[in-house]
């Protein structure tokens, strides 16, 4: 049995249950006796009481949450260091961690993804407002609460922006799978490396998937800084353009193309949710590959996924603790190292060979071809979308434009830059029957082609809209054209009406028809005429 459980800490924390394992700390549920309420109390386990870098962390943790206070960062109600217990005390949780949840659904709807990536902005925004970069924002650090709520947790390795020490352990990297280049590299980072992570875990939502997979995490790590994801509504059609382009804003390579800050990021999510159709002009929809030093690297990271875990099971009351083994410190450390050495062997290749062959071929011709249908084909080739637009006679996702062009001597993984079609843009035929035709006309020439058709009508005023070909409230595409029946009044001549009076009805009716004319309603009435 756990030796803290029935426990009271500092005569005040009743330990309840062992509600969460993690790398350095094991975290209880527990009852706060002067407050009356449960709380979750996180606390340093043995092994590492004389650990100075796991000090660190730990106390870095309790000094970055009690300097924040925001609904959707846990709250920290108590901290204790002593020489046998350093526990820190925090508001408990009673829900279930993201990365759990998106194992659970597989695929989040973009309405989910933009309401929990909303709530995580929101946080990072207090935080680095206060000097605070999290610098290890992932799915397993995020608690989701039952009722939607998001609360961001394991400040471990944050980093005060203000601080001037620096030493090995600060360039200490989170998660592969959700670092960004620079923290992959070792170079300072900044609140647009925990922007560069939002965008890695709103992808994973939005498409069920991580963009980097591979067997090892210095390959995860080479794609972080190397590789351009593929597109997620390549994975998932049903993803809206614009969140598309917010998340591979905040996902590109260079930290000074992304978002400039939380604040900002969170302005476009904004004016995302007032239009869902918008498409952002000034967002760039890619992120071009930055080239290795040599032709091909021979560490090139392998597309393999890894098998897929089964979901763990839903576990009321987790508690804010990062879920990772205990050598998850040492490791980030060793792989930044890493990585840095793969990237000098590499150069050190190029300077001692410098008049090494280089593999050209001709650029294949793409045209009409989809991107997946591009990658899958020519494999070590690389792609960069320049641009989306409707295109007319290229369906959705095919490429109608591509440098270098088809047939040009290029190296063998060269870039290529294409532009892609979202198909063909349809318009709505306005309803314009009875309108006058001036104003009809410069409507339908607002998005279409128009051809006139002058026709009589019995029903419709001369020089007004009788219909439209296709017919008004239909779909055409932009562009095509549209035929417009317009009235030249009736067809009938005018007739003189002969003159009846006196004549029975009989009479009258025989003279009608002489003329081309009838009988219409009778009327009786009294006169001094004889009847009929």
């Amino acid at each position: 049995m756990d030796k803290y459980i029935g426990k009271k800490l500092d005569g005040r924390y009743e330990i309840l249950e062992l509600i969460g394992v993690g790398g350095m700390a094991n975290v209880y549920k527990a009852h706060d006796a002067i407050e009356d309420r449960i709380v979750a109390v996180k606390i340093l386990r043995d092994e590492f009481l004389s650990n100075e870098e796991f000090l660190r962390r730990f106390k870095n943790e309790s000094k970055a949450i009690s300097l924040l206070s925001h609904p959707n960062i846990v709250k920290i109600y108590d901290v204790s260091f002593s020489d046998k217990v350093h526990s820190i005390v925090m508001e408990y949780i009673d829900g279930i961690t993201l990365k759990e949840y998106i194992e659970q659904q597989k695929v989040l709807n973009w309405r989910e993804t933009v309401h929990f990536t909303v709530q995580i902005l929101r946080a990072l925004q207090h935080a680095h407002d206060r000097g605070i970069i999290h610098r290890d924002i992932k799915p397993q650090n995020i608690m989701l609460l039952q009722d939607g709520t998001i609360k961001v947790t394991d400040f471990g390795i944050a980093r005060f922006t203000r601080s001037e020490t620096r030493t090995i352990t600060d360039k200490a990297i989170g998660s592969v799978h959700y670092i960004s280049p620079e923290q992959a590299y070792g170079k300072p980072v900044d609140g647009r490396s925990d922007i560069y992570s939002v965008g890695i875990m709103m992808y994973e939502m939005l498409t069920g998937r991580l963009p980097f997979e591979a067997d090892s995490a210095v390959s995860v790590a080479l794609q972080q800084i190397q590789v351009t994801a593929t597109k997620p509504r390549q994975i998932n059609p049903d993803i809206p353009i614009g969140l598309e382009q917010i998340t591979l804003k905040a996902m590109e390579k260079d930290i000074d193309r992304r978002f400039n800050s939380a604040a900002e990021m969170l302005r476009y999510l904004e004016e995302f949710k007032k239009n869902t159709s918008i498409v952002f002009d000034n967002l760039s929809s890619d992120s071009p590959i930055k080239e290795p030093k040599t032709t091909e690297m021979n560490t090139r990271p392998t597309k393999k996924r890894p098998e897929k875990r089964p979901a763990p099971p839903t576990t009321a009351g987790k508690a804010a603790e990062e879920k990772s083994p205990a050598m998850s410190i040492i490791s980030g450390v060793a792989t930044g190292f890493i990585i840095s050495a793969l990237l000098f062997v590499v150069a050190m290749l190029v300077v001692a060979n410098p008049f090494g062959t280089v593999e050209t071929i001709k650029a294949p011709n793409f045209d009409h071809m989809t991107v997946s249908e591009a990658r899958n084909k020519y494999p070590r080739l690389n792609f960069y979308i320049e641009e989306e637009q409707y295109y007319s006679g290229y369906a959705q996702g095919e490429i109608y434009s591509q440098k270098p062009a088809a047939d040009k001597e290029i190296r063998a993984n060269t870039t290529i830059n294409i532009k892609v079609s979202l198909g063909t843009q349809m318009v709505k035929i306005p309803d314009l029957y009875g309108e006058d035709s001036v104003y009809a006309l410069n409507q339908l020439k607002k998005d279409f082609k128009v051809t006139e058709v002058r026709t009589f009508s019995n029903t419709v005023a001369e020089n007004h809209v009788i219909k439209t070909v296709p017919a008004r409230l239909q779909e055409a595409p932009l562009g095509s054209t549209v035929q417009v029946y317009i009235s030249m009044g009736s067809d009938q001549l005018p007739v003189e009406v002969p003159d009846l009076y006196g004549l029975t009805v009989d009479e009258a009716r025989e003279n009608l028809r002489a003329n081309g004319l009838d009988i219409g309603t009778i009327t009786p009435v009294k006169s001094s005429r004889p009847e009929g």
